[in-house]
């Protein structure tokens, strides 16, 4: 029963990591990247759909995005959603058949703002792992009268380790996206 609880919390904590992961890789740097155009939503036939559906996109060059809609007809929605996407500062152009997006240097007061926002992130995805954390310690004091208080102290102490270990992969994902976004 404490197993269960524990890897129920460890799975949970996992997804939280990752979501953290993600919500940083959407965050810009100095590259242009197609990660960045992920969470972009599109109205398609007034259907708000991810980019990544609508569009492949490829990285010729550092700054430089190339998104080849599948659909032609779609090429006005997809760039008027870029364009649309605040932290970006694209201004897409297209040629009929692609969408050449050129974003444009990041200011070092821009950097900045985008260190906030990604340090922002962290802290929710660590709140949330610590909601986990809570529920799964809530779990394991309900199991005293089933189990012994001994094993369900050492289940709290198992339960420590892991939020800790998660909670550092989530510093050690910051301090990375931290570098890339200060490096000039």
């Amino acid at each position: 029963m404490i197993a269960d609880v524990l890897s129920e919390a460890s799975a949970r904590m996992q997804k939280a990591v990752e979501v953290a992961k993600d919500d940083f890789a959407s965050v810009r740097t100095g590259r242009a990247n197609p990660q960045l155009f992920q969470k972009i939503m599109v109205s398609y036939y007034g259907t708000p759909t991810p980019l990544a559906q609508l569009a492949s996109l490829a990285n010729p060059e550092a700054r430089t995005l190339v998104v080849t809609p599948y659909d032609k007809s779609a090429m006005k929605d997809i760039e008027q959603a870029i364009r649309d996407t605040p932290n970006l500062g694209a201004n897409p152009s297209n040629d009929g058949n692609i969408i050449r997006v050129t974003l444009p240097e990041l200011t070092e007061e821009r950097r900045k703002e985008f260190v906030k926002i990604v340090r922002s992130k962290a802290e929710d995805a660590r709140v949330s792992v610590r909601n986990i954390r809570r529920k799964a310690k809530d779990d394991l004091e309900s199991l005293k009268g089933e189990v012994g208080d001994d094993e369900v102290a050492r289940g709290e102490k198992e339960l420590e380790h892991v939020t800790k270990s998660h909670v550092d992969q989530i510093d050690e994902a910051l301090k990375r996206k931290e570098a890339e976004l200060l490096e000039v």
